[in-house]
């Protein structure tokens, strides 16, 4: 009942945006994937969950998320079926805010990384677009043109085959991945039944 709330309340904003479903009166089990998506993250507007991560290949000799308290919070929740803003905290480090967005065929993941002063890094707003319907539970992102320049003119060549993806299981996990050819595989999974405490705003978004 409350996924069906969650996602009717949705519907009746992307109708008000102008965006199509098909009419607000199209049932919810023949709506567009990336739409049920976002509003299955939407339904955790304003709560925090903790995280661990599953996979890190092959691991790193200085690993930043060792040891580490992770929470993820889903924030930035104005316009739920347009656009929602979550941190991914790790332990005192606030940098980290996924961008997940509509566009007119998909879905949208943008990385804002700030430093402690509000700035932004010099790497920053990169991500990509789906290339495909997905579903209700997945959704991945190809590195996109924008990304691919932005890593080269930083020299992090190995980036410019990322894809990132997120997975939502209501009730029992989301999750956060990233691979490229070669074998790197970091995926960190958060337990959603059970909220924790709300952390700080992320830096740059107080």
């Amino acid at each position: 009942m409350a996924r069906h709330t969650a996602f009717a309340a949705i519907c009746v904003g992307i109708c008000a945006a102008g965006a199509t479903l098909g009419g607000c009166d199209r049932p919810a089990e023949t709506a567009a994937p990336a739409d049920v998506f976002l509003a299955n993250v939407a339904e955790y507007c304003g709560k925090a969950f903790s995280g661990r991560v599953v996979a890190n290949e092959p691991p790193a000799d200085a690993d930043p998320f060792a040891d580490k308290n992770l929470v993820m919070h889903v924030r930035g929740c104005e316009q739920p079926s347009r656009e929602l803003r979550i941190p991914f905290h790790v332990g005192d480090d606030r940098s980290r805010t996924w961008i997940l967005s509509r566009t007119d065929s998909g879905l949208r993941l943008k990385h804002d990384h700030r430093h402690e002063d509000g700035s932004e890094d010099k790497v920053t707003i990169y991500g990509g677009d789906t290339v495909d319907s997905g579903s209700a539970t997945r959704q991945e992102f190809p590195v996109d043109r924008e990304s691919v320049a932005l890593f080269q003119r930083e020299g992090l060549k190995a980036s410019v085959e990322n894809t990132w993806a997120m997975e939502i299981h209501p009730g029992n996990i989301f999750a956060y991945e990233l691979t490229r050819p070669g074998g790197r595989k970091f995926r960190v999974e958060f337990d959603l039944t059970e909220a924790t405490e709300l952390p700080p705003p992320p830096w740059g978004h107080e």
